[in-house]
């Protein structure tokens, strides 16, 4: 697949029917290797064992309901009495992060209404904390640690 600006994994892959999949350690089955999934089972493996965000607490794939449509959240980390804290939505490292993707996960966060809205294509990441009181979008430089949500 494709180099990224995350860490290497030891992920597992398999041909079944003709096409290749990855194994979701989230929803412990196997799924399609697309490159977006190349790059969520990458940025999934960083949150736990580089930024400390507990697996259970991360879900893949979360269905929603947007103005009476089903949509789908890539990743939602839950804080700890299971209400959303964080959504992240990922593109394939070719598709760049443009105001479009920021506009698809605020529209998200329209249902959800999370403190942290994180974007990656693999080698771009962005992270930004909402701030509901007083109105205001502050972009973070980094990712934080789960300790510091």
């Amino acid at each position: 697949m494709f180099a990224l600006n995350l860490p290497v994994f030891e992920y597992k892959i398999r041909q079944f029917e003709g096409k290749t999949q990855i194994f979701d350690f989230l929803r412990r089955k196997f799924v399609a290797l697309t490159p977006e999934e190349w790059v969520r089972q990458h940025f999934v493996n960083y949150l736990i064992v580089s930024k400390g965000f507990p697996a259970g607490r991360l879900s893949n794939e979360c269905n929603i309901n947007l103005n009476g449509l089903k949509r789908r959240c890539d990743t939602v980390l839950y804080d700890e009495y299971l209400k959303p804290l964080v959504i992240i939505e990922y593109k394939a490292p070719e598709i760049p992060v443009s105001q479009t993707v920021f506009n698809q996960i605020a529209a998200y966060n329209m249902v959800l209404k999370v403190k942290y809205l994180i974007v990656s294509n693999g080698i771009k990441h962005y992270c930004c904390r909402i701030d509901y009181e007083h109105q205001k979008v502050e972009y973070i430089e980094s990712i934080p640690d789960y300790k510091d949500l």
